[in-house]
């Protein structure tokens, strides 16, 4: 298992594509405790959150970032705080789409965050029951395919962000 800092490396690494698949209502970070209580009082977001640069490292070597979160509206002030930054990823490069529970019904997704990079390598992402991260677990080769498939179903199910975002807002 993948500790924070060994897994953070993996994004130097990928060659083409990265994909996330999010599955959580909550994530419990330490980095972003500071910023989620700012978010909550009404303070204004850092200026990195109009073109974040994590993404943009990323993107602007060639790479492809793309993620699908799976959620249940109402949302959480977790995930009002979270996609609320989306909008700066999306400027950075990031392809965002959502399923939201409440709206539709999508089976054939696990019940678990991944990341899936370059099409060939898996990892399962770990957490607590209050969203702690635990770790990352590299699944056997034998796995790809399952979660290549996975990602086909989100993206062939996920409702742009942008469009999710203008509903949400309305």
């Amino acid at each position: 298992m993948l500790d924070g800092t060994e897994f953070g490396r993996l994004f130097e690494c990928f060659q083409r594509t990265a994909f996330r698949l999010e599955t959580l209502d909550l994530y419990d970070v330490e980095e972003e405790r500071e910023e989620f209580e700012a978010f909550i009082a009404g303070d204004p977001m850092p200026p990195e959150w109009s073109d974040n640069p994590w993404v943009r490292s990323m993107t602007d070597r060639g790479k492809a970032v793309a993620r699908v979160h799976v959620l249940t509206s109402p949302l959480t002030d977790y995930l009002r705080y979270e996609l609320a930054a989306y909008p700066g990823n999306i400027t950075a490069g990031e392809s965002i789409g959502i399923i939201d529970r409440a709206d539709r019904q999508v089976t054939g997704l696990p019940d678990h965050d991944f990341w899936l990079f370059d099409d060939t390598e898996v990892y399962r992402m770990h957490y607590t029951t209050d969203g702690k991260f635990i770790g990352a677990e590299k699944l056997p080769e034998a796995a790809t395919p399952e979660y290549l498939r996975y990602r086909e179903i989100a993206v062939s199910h996920a409702v742009p962000f942008a469009e999710y975002w203008q509903q949400f807002q309305s």
